[in-house]
C-alpha cells in the first residue's frame, strides 16, 4: 500500500522543478520592480533635472550636465553607509565567487540594496548596465527559497542559477539567453541536466511574467537581417571577430586598471570616489551624451543603420572609459549592456567602413552592428552561447546565426588568446584561484603549506659520515627523508634510505663516506607561502611522500619537511572549519529573516 502511495507523491525532481517555476515567476516580479524603479530615478533626477536647469537652451546651462549624474552618485553614500561593502562597485564576481566557492547564502536586503543602488546609479545618467544586477537579484530570490527549504549546498546552487537564468530572460525576453546565461556565466558549465531542467522552467515562467506585463517586445528593435555575398562577407566578419576580441582585451585590463587607480587614491574619501566618477562622466556627456545610463537608445539607432562612423569608433573608447569610471569609482551597476553598447558601435563602425568601399556586396552598417553585438558580448564574458542564443532570439532571423557562431566564437578565442580571464574572472586569477576548478582545489589553494608543515624536523650535516646518518635513521619513527644542510645551515639536498643502501653492508665505507656525497642535490622545495594544491600536484608528479620546505628558495633554511598525510588533514580541517561556519551563517541569516 505505501508503495503505491508514492507513485502519487512528488518526487525529487519534481519537486525542484515546481520550485524553479516559482523562483521563475518572483524573478519575472522583480524585473518589473526593478525597471520601473530604474525608470523612476530618471524621469525624477535626469530628465526633471535637465528640464529644472534647462539644459537643453544649451549655452553656458549645458554645463551643468555633470550635476545630473553626481546627484545619483551622492545619494549611495547614505546607502553605503546603511550596508558597508554591499553597494559600491561591480559585484558580480564576489557574487559568483560566494555561490561557486562559498555557502551560496545571500541576505533578502541584497535585492533591496540592488534594485535602489542599481536605479540611483544607472537613472541619473552614470554608465553602466541592468543585467548584472538582475541576475544577482533573481539569484538571490533562489537563495532565499533554498534557506527556506533548508536544501544541500549543491541544490541551493541550482536555484541561484535558476533565479539569474530568469533575470536575464525577463530582463531581454529572451528564454534560452538566460538559460544559457546561467550554465556559461553562474555555473561556469558544470550543469547537470537535473539542474538544467530547472534552469529552461524558470527562464520560461520568468519570460511569461515579463512579456504580460511589457508585451511580447525584445531589448532592442532590430531591423531584418541578411546576408548580401557570403565570399565577401564571412571573411569580413571572421576580421571583424578578431578586432573584437582584441578589443574586448583592452576593455577588460583598462576596466580593472581604472578601479586599482580609484582604490590606490586615499586622498579621496571612498564615500566621495563615486561623485567625482559621476562627474567625469557628465564632463564627457557635455560632448558625447550617448555614454551616459546604459546606452540603449544610441544602441537602437546603430541597429537601424543611422550611426556616423568617427562618432562610433570614438564611442567604442569612450563607452568603455565611461563604465569603468562609474562602476571603478564605487558606482552600482553591471558591465553587460555596456558590452552590448560597444559590441554594436564596433560593429556599426566596421559596417559603415566596409559597407563604404563594397556597397555591392555588403550589408549596411546596421548588420555588423547586429552582429557585434553578439560578438563583444562574447569575447568579454567568454559566454558564446550566451551571445549567440540572445542575438537569435532578439532577431528571430535564422540567417543571422552563422555570422553570429563565427563571430562569438573566433572573438572568444581571441580574446582568451591574449588573455585568459573574462571580465568575471580577473579578481579570481590576482588571488590565485582558477574558479572553473571548482570548490575543493580553490579550497586547497587558499591553505598555506606553512600551516600544515611538521616543524620537529631532524636534519643532517654533509660532512657527516653514514654511520651517524644510520644512526638517524634508526631513531627516526615515520620519516625516511632528511635535509642534508652545510656548514651556514642552508639545505643543499636530502637523503634517504635508497641512498644508501649499496654501502649498508660495508662498514668501511659507510666511515670513508660522507652523506654530502651520496645525497640528492636537485631537490624539490616549497615554501611556507606556497599552497596546498601546488604541494600535492608535486605530490603526485613525482611520486614522493615527503618535501622539504624552507624559508625561501634563495636562503634555503629548513622549517620542516610537509607529508602527503600532513595536507590531507589540512585540507579535512579547513573542509570542516568551513562547513561549521557556513551552516552557521546559514541559520543567522535564516533567524534574522524570520
Amino acid at each position: 500500500m505505501r508503495a503505491k502511495l508514492k507513485l502519487f507523491l512528488p518526487g525529487e525532481r519534481t519537486r525542484m522543478i515546481t520550485i524553479a517555476a516559482f523562483i521563475g515567476v518572483m524573478a519575472g516580479l522583480a524585473i518589473i520592480a526593478f525597471r520601473e524603479s530604474v525608470e523612476m530615478v530618471h524621469e525624477v533626477v535626469f530628465v526633471g533635472g535637465y528640464e529644472l536647469l534647462r539644459i537643453g537652451e544649451g549655452g553656458w546651462r549645458i554645463l551643468l550636465l555633470p550635476l545630473l549624474p553626481m546627484v545619483g552618485a551622492a545619494a549611495l553614500i547614505p546607502l553605503s553607509l546603511a550596508f558597508p561593502g554591499k553597494v559600491n562597485g561591480y559585484g558580480l564576481t564576489t557574487f559568483l565567487r560566494r555561490v561557486n566557492l562559498e555557502n551560496g547564502v545571500f541576505r533578502a536586503r541584497n535585492l533591496f540594496i540592488k534594485i535602489v543602488a542599481t536605479a540611483l546609479t544607472i537613472g541619473s545618467g552614470n554608465s553602466a548596465g541592468v543585467e548584472g544586477p538582475i541576475a544577482q537579484i533573481g539569484g538571490t530570490l533562489g537563495s532565499q527559497v533554498g534557506q527556506r527549504f533548508r536544501v544541500s549546498g549543491k541544490r541551493m546552487k541550482v536555484y541561484i542559477a535558476a533565479g539569474c537564468a530568469g533575470g536575464i530572460a525577463g530582463i531581454f525576453n529572451a528564454p534560452l539567453a538566460g538559460v544559457f546565461f546561467a550554465a556559461e556565466i553562474v555555473l561556469l558549465g558544470t550543469y547537470e541536466i537535473s539542474s538544467f531542467s530547472a534552469l529552461v522552467i524558470s527562464s520560461a515562467l520568468s519570460t511569461v511574467v515579463s512579456r504580460a506585463y511589457y508585451g511580447e517586445v525584445s531589448a532592442f528593435p532590430i531591423p531584418d537581417y541578411q546576408i548580401v555575398n557570403y565570399f565577401v562577407e564571412l571573411p569580413l566578419y571572421t576580421l571583424m571577430a578578431v578586432l573584437v576580441g582584441l578589443l574586448a582585451v583592452v576593455h577588460i585590463r583598462f576596466f580593472y586598471w581604472v578601479r586599482d587607480r580609484f582604490q590606490g587614491i586615499t586622498w579621496i574619501h571612498a564615500q566621495l570616489k563615486p561623485v567625482v566618477g559621476a562627474f567625469v562622466i557628465g564632463c564627457i556627456g557635455i560632448f558625447f551624451p550617448q555614454v551616459m545610463g546604459d546606452g540603449y537608445e544610441y544602441i537602437e539607432q546603430a541597429l537601424a543603420s543611422h550611426g556616423v562612423v568617427w562618432v562610433m569608433l570614438a564611442l567604442i573608447f569612450l563607452k568603455s572609459i565611461a563604465t569603468s569610471i562609474t562602476l571603478g569609482s564605487g558606482g552600482a551597476g553591471g558591465v553587460f549592456a555596456p558590452a552590448l553598447f560597444i559590441g554594436a558601435v564596433i560593429g556599426g563602425a566596421f559596417g559603415g567602413i566596409v559597407h563604404g568601399a563594397f556597397p555591392e556586396y555588403t550589408a549596411s552598417s546596421g548588420a555588423y552592428a547586429t552582429v557585434g553585438i553578439g560578438a563583444f558580448l562574447a569575447a568579454s564574458t567568454h559566454a558564446p552561447l550566451t551571445a549567440i542564443f540572445l542575438l537569435f532570439e532578439m532577431t528571430g532571423n535564422y540567417m543571422i546565426i552563422i555570422p553570429v557562431m563565427l563571430t562569438a566564437v573566433l572573438g572568444t578565442i581571441t580574446s582568451s588568446r591574449f588573455y585568459p580571464d573574462s571580465i568575471d574572472t580577473v579578481d579570481f586569477t590576482r588571488q590565485g584561484i582558477n574558479i572553473h576548478e571548482g570548490r575543493e582545489v580553490a579550497i586547497m589553494k587558499s591553505v598555506r603549506v606553512g600551516k600544515a608543515i611538521t616543524e620537529d624536523v631532524d636534519f643532517i650535516s654533509e660532512n657527516a659520515n653514514i654511520n651517524h646518518l644510520l644512526e638517524l635513521f634508526r631513531f627516526a619513527r615515520d620519516s625516511f627523508y632528511f635535509p642534508v644542510v652545510n656548514h651556514r645551515g642552508l639545505m643543499v639536498g636530502v637523503v634517504s634510505m635508497q641512498d644508501v643502501k649499496t654501502i649498508l653492508h660495508d662498514a668501511e665505507q659507510r666511515v670513508c663516506y660522507l652523506v654530502g656525497a651520496i645525497c640528492t642535490r636537485d631537490v624539490i622545495m616549497l615554501t611556507p607561502d606556497d599552497n596546498l594544491y601546488e604541494a600535492m600536484q608535486l605530490f603526485d608528479v613525482k611520486g614522493i611522500d615527503e618535501i622539504p620546505v624552507v624559508e625561501t628558495l634563495e636562503e634555503p633554511w629548513v622549517l620542516g619537511m610537509l607529508k602527503r598525510q600532513d595536507v590531507i588533514a589540512a585540507y579535512n580541517h579547513e573542509m570542516l572549519k568551513r562547513g561549521i561556519g557556513e551552516r552557521a551563517e546559514s541559520i543567522r541569516m535564516l533567524c534574522s529573516t524570520t
